[in-house]
């Protein structure tokens, strides 16, 4: 069921536009990422779901009701900002309960609420602390308990984990996703970071020049982006220059690599083929591609040689020259290949994507 709905919603600032027609829909219940670069107009449009910037056209509607130009206190919102956004010389327990107060809740109530919200985040006896006192990943956690002690109709979160250190960061994600879950909240998300919106969210909108690109699922988004530059800011692509070579009526599509000259034949529904005899691109992820040291037979299997070997750990990566199209390969062991070995690469059919351009 539909909580928020954004309807083509747009901001300029001066001569800027920040968010140019967005619309989207974020389920009850869902944890919902906001996904893109520096600039691409995700944070402002969290702003203006949370009532702190007013869209310049569209409508923002929360459980059927236009709240588009509702203030941001009558909204119910929680939100966790990057920074924090604590008071400095307000202890723990005020700074949780500074929304509270501005509710007028009884004395009572502030104080069981506090506790409340300071167990959540496993902070309990830390009413008294001073905020400076507190490390980073601690000072973050009052920030969440401060948003889920007002018992919010919608948490909003503007990149919370951004200056807290790698490990810290990974730990703390997991225990922000399990909070919302354990709460029953609903979500919106905002990161930069590909690997944490995958690991929260649900679904993710990538933004790019204050437009969606695409949204999705995570692994639909990894797996299957349909769009370049979505395929190139998601971490690590083979995208492959190609022209397509056969009928729509084939039940394969075949395309010719502009590089190399070879074809490869992908399984495209009528709807999904490009034009005949103009240039687009493929993509395929490099865990997908298999290497082996004999051809085997089958479709998209051709010979190439190793021009490079990266040791990251616990997987290695392999670069290989296919007569001049360039593929790099994802294993968890080399397989005793070396640099100048002679190969055979796979691209399997059904992990290729055909990329709108």
């Amino acid at each position: 069921m539909t909580l928020v709905t954004l309807n083509n919603i747009s901001k300029r600032f001066e001569e800027t536009t920040a968010v140019s027609d967005v619309s989207l829909n974020v389920e009850r219940g869902e944890f919902f990422g906001l996904l893109g670069p520096s600039g691409c107009g995700k944070t402002t449009t969290l702003r203006m779901i949370a009532g702190l910037e007013t869209p310049d056209s569209g409508t923002i509607q929360f459980d059927g009701r236009d709240i588009t130009r509702l203030s941001p206190d009558k909204r119910g919102f929680g939100m966790v900002f990057q920074n924090y956004a604590l008071f400095p010389h307000l202890n723990v327990f005020e700074n949780v309960a500074f929304g509270l107060r501005a509710r007028k809740k009884p004395k009572t109530e502030i104080t069981k609420s506090v506790s409340s919200a300071l167990e959540l985040v496993q902070l309990p006896g830390y009413e008294k602390r001073r905020v400076d006192e507190l490390s980073g990943g601690q000072q973050q956690r009052v920030a969440i308990a401060r948003a889920i002690a007002i018992e919010p109709a919608l948490l909003l979160f503007d990149e919370p984990l951004s200056n807290l250190d790698v490990a810290l960061r990974e730990e703390t994600r997991g225990e922000l996703r399990q909070l919302v879950n354990r709460l029953g909240l609903t979500a919106v998300y905002v990161t930069h970071d590909q690997e944490e919106a995958f690991a929260l969210c649900d679904r993710i909108s990538v933004m790019m020049g204050g437009r969606i690109l695409q949204t999705g699922k995570p692994r639909e988004l990894y797996e299957r982006p349909d769009q370049l530059q979505v395929a190139r800011f998601l971490g690590r692509n083979n995208l492959i220059r190609v022209m397509r070579l056969s009928s729509s009526k084939a039940q394969f599509a075949e395309f010719k690599t502009l590089e190399g000259g070879h074809t490869l034949r992908v399984p495209l529904r009528h709807d999904e083929l490009a034009p005949l005899n103009k240039p687009c691109s493929l993509a395929i992820r490099p865990e997908h591609l298999t290497l082996r040291k004999t051809s085997d037979g089958g479709d998209n299997v051709l010979p190439a040689k190793i021009s490079e070997l990266g040791f990251a750990g616990a997987t290695t990566t392999i670069k290989v020259d296919s007569n001049g199209l360039s593929l790099e390969a994802l294993v968890l062991e080399p397989d005793g290949f070396a640099v100048g070995d002679e190969c055979f690469v796979e691209v399997p059919s059904d992990r290729i994507s055909l990329i709108t351009e």
